[in-house]
Protein backbone atom coordinates (compact mmCIF):
# COMPACT_ATOMS: atom_id res chain seq x y z
CA UNK A 1 0.00 0.00 0.00
CA UNK A 2 1.94 2.84 -1.27
CA UNK A 3 -1.27 5.53 -0.33
CA UNK A 4 -3.15 6.24 2.76
CA UNK A 5 -6.35 4.52 1.48
CA UNK A 6 -7.83 1.46 -0.30
CA UNK A 7 -11.22 1.78 -2.30
CA UNK A 8 -13.58 -0.09 -4.38
CA UNK A 9 -16.79 1.09 -6.32
CA UNK A 10 -19.86 -0.90 -7.68
CA UNK A 11 -22.58 0.61 -9.83
CA UNK A 12 -25.78 -0.41 -7.55
CA UNK A 13 -29.04 -0.03 -9.51
CA UNK A 14 -31.36 1.44 -6.42
CA UNK A 15 -31.28 6.14 -6.43
CA UNK A 16 -28.42 7.30 -4.27
CA UNK A 17 -31.41 8.34 -1.20
CA UNK A 18 -32.49 4.72 -1.07
CA UNK A 19 -28.70 3.59 -0.67
CA UNK A 20 -27.90 7.01 1.60
CA UNK A 21 -30.37 5.79 3.95
CA UNK A 22 -29.06 2.83 4.31
CA UNK A 23 -25.52 4.04 5.32
CA UNK A 24 -26.78 6.32 7.46
CA UNK A 25 -28.62 4.28 9.31
CA UNK A 26 -26.02 3.15 11.96
CA UNK A 27 -28.29 0.37 13.41
CA UNK A 28 -28.00 -1.17 9.89
CA UNK A 29 -24.01 -1.22 9.64
CA UNK A 30 -23.94 -5.06 10.68
CA UNK A 31 -26.37 -6.14 8.37
CA UNK A 32 -24.40 -4.98 5.43
CA UNK A 33 -20.29 -5.09 6.65
CA UNK A 34 -18.74 -7.26 4.81
CA UNK A 35 -16.17 -8.08 7.01
CA UNK A 36 -18.20 -10.32 9.42
CA UNK A 37 -16.29 -7.94 12.26
CA UNK A 38 -19.78 -5.53 12.87
CA UNK A 39 -22.12 -6.95 15.64
CA UNK A 40 -24.27 -4.10 16.54
CA UNK A 41 -24.19 -0.73 16.85
CA UNK A 42 -25.39 1.75 19.79
CA UNK A 43 -26.15 5.63 19.16
CA UNK A 44 -29.10 7.95 17.57
CA UNK A 45 -31.88 6.01 16.53
CA UNK A 46 -32.49 8.92 13.17
CA UNK A 47 -30.55 8.81 10.97
CA UNK A 48 -26.87 9.96 11.32
CA UNK A 49 -25.46 13.58 10.10
CA UNK A 50 -23.02 15.93 11.04
CA UNK A 51 -21.17 15.41 14.31
CA UNK A 52 -22.95 12.02 15.12
CA UNK A 53 -21.31 9.68 17.16
CA UNK A 54 -22.46 6.17 17.36
CA UNK A 55 -20.60 2.61 18.61
CA UNK A 56 -20.12 -0.57 17.20
CA UNK A 57 -19.39 -3.75 19.16
CA UNK A 58 -17.23 -5.68 17.11
CA UNK A 59 -15.49 -8.69 16.75
CA UNK A 60 -12.04 -10.58 15.71
CA UNK A 61 -11.20 -13.03 17.41
CA UNK A 62 -11.99 -11.27 20.64
CA UNK A 63 -15.07 -8.67 21.33
CA UNK A 64 -14.04 -5.22 21.67
CA UNK A 65 -15.69 -1.71 21.24
CA UNK A 66 -14.94 1.64 18.83
CA UNK A 67 -16.67 4.91 18.73
CA UNK A 68 -17.32 6.89 15.41
CA UNK A 69 -17.84 10.62 14.74
CA UNK A 70 -19.77 11.26 11.31
CA UNK A 71 -16.61 13.87 9.79
CA UNK A 72 -18.03 14.42 6.74
CA UNK A 73 -21.66 14.92 5.64
CA UNK A 74 -23.27 15.89 2.18
CA UNK A 75 -26.82 14.75 2.10
CA UNK A 76 -27.21 11.10 -0.70
CA UNK A 77 -23.91 12.23 -1.79
CA UNK A 78 -20.88 11.23 1.48
CA UNK A 79 -20.86 10.30 4.23
CA UNK A 80 -17.76 9.08 6.07
CA UNK A 81 -17.21 8.42 10.08
CA UNK A 82 -13.82 8.36 11.84
CA UNK A 83 -13.36 4.88 14.56
CA UNK A 84 -11.09 5.08 17.37
CA UNK A 85 -10.83 2.98 20.71
CA UNK A 86 -13.53 2.98 22.70
CA UNK A 87 -12.03 4.57 26.59
CA UNK A 88 -8.74 4.51 27.47
CA UNK A 89 -7.73 2.59 23.80
CA UNK A 90 -9.09 5.70 22.16
CA UNK A 91 -5.41 7.27 23.07
CA UNK A 92 -3.64 5.00 21.23
CA UNK A 93 -5.66 2.96 18.80
CA UNK A 94 -8.05 4.48 15.75
CA UNK A 95 -8.38 6.93 13.66
CA UNK A 96 -9.35 5.61 10.44
CA UNK A 97 -12.21 6.59 8.50
CA UNK A 98 -14.92 4.82 6.22
CA UNK A 99 -15.87 6.80 3.83
CA UNK A 100 -19.08 6.81 1.33
CA UNK A 101 -19.47 8.39 -2.12
CA UNK A 102 -22.56 7.85 -3.80
CA UNK A 103 -23.24 9.39 -7.41
CA UNK A 104 -26.28 8.58 -9.83
CA UNK A 105 -26.02 7.40 -12.51
CA UNK A 106 -28.06 7.34 -15.78
CA UNK A 107 -31.09 5.30 -15.08
CA UNK A 108 -31.38 6.09 -11.59
CA UNK A 109 -28.29 3.81 -10.01
CA UNK A 110 -25.82 5.14 -8.03
CA UNK A 111 -22.06 4.37 -8.48
CA UNK A 112 -21.10 3.62 -4.68
CA UNK A 113 -17.33 4.33 -3.65
CA UNK A 114 -16.46 3.07 -0.11
CA UNK A 115 -13.02 3.98 1.00
CA UNK A 116 -10.75 3.07 4.13
CA UNK A 117 -8.33 6.23 4.57
CA UNK A 118 -5.46 5.37 7.23
CA UNK A 119 -3.95 9.27 6.43
CA UNK A 120 -5.12 9.94 10.39
CA UNK A 121 -4.68 6.27 12.04
CA UNK A 122 -2.62 6.01 15.06
CA UNK A 123 -1.38 3.02 14.15
CA UNK A 124 -0.72 3.84 10.49
CA UNK A 125 2.84 2.84 9.87
CA UNK A 126 2.13 -0.99 11.11
CA UNK A 127 -1.41 -1.43 9.43
CA UNK A 128 0.07 0.01 6.04
CA UNK A 129 2.45 -3.50 6.38
CA UNK A 130 0.23 -5.86 7.42
CA UNK A 131 -2.48 -8.12 5.60
CA UNK A 132 -5.47 -5.80 6.50
CA UNK A 133 -4.70 -3.54 3.80
CA UNK A 134 -5.52 -6.95 1.38
CA UNK A 135 -8.36 -8.33 3.71
CA UNK A 136 -9.81 -4.81 3.98
CA UNK A 137 -9.46 -4.58 0.01
CA UNK A 138 -11.99 -8.06 0.06
CA UNK A 139 -14.02 -6.90 2.86
CA UNK A 140 -15.02 -3.11 0.65
CA UNK A 141 -16.47 -5.96 -2.13
CA UNK A 142 -18.72 -8.00 0.00
CA UNK A 143 -19.59 -4.50 1.78
CA UNK A 144 -20.41 -3.01 -1.98
CA UNK A 145 -22.34 -6.39 -2.66
CA UNK A 146 -24.37 -6.63 0.35
CA UNK A 147 -25.34 -3.44 -0.14
CA UNK A 148 -26.59 -3.64 -3.09
CA UNK A 149 -28.44 -7.20 -1.79
CA UNK A 150 -29.88 -5.79 0.98
CA UNK A 151 -31.29 -2.74 -1.12
CA UNK A 152 -33.13 -5.22 -3.16
CA UNK A 153 -34.22 -7.44 -0.64
CA UNK A 154 -36.22 -4.20 0.40
CA UNK A 155 -37.48 -3.53 -3.03
CA UNK A 156 -35.33 -0.75 -3.53
CA UNK A 157 -33.17 -2.41 -6.65
CA UNK A 158 -34.99 -4.78 -9.37
CA UNK A 159 -34.49 -8.22 -8.88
Amino acid sequence: MDHDTVSAERIVPAPPEAVFAMLSDASRHSEFDGSGTVRGTSGPSEPLRAGSVFGMSMNQGFSYSTQNTVIEFEQDRRIAWQTTGAGLLAKVVGGRIWRYELEPTEGGGTRLRETWDLSQDKQRFLIKRSPLVRTTRSNIDKTLARIEEQLRDQGETPA
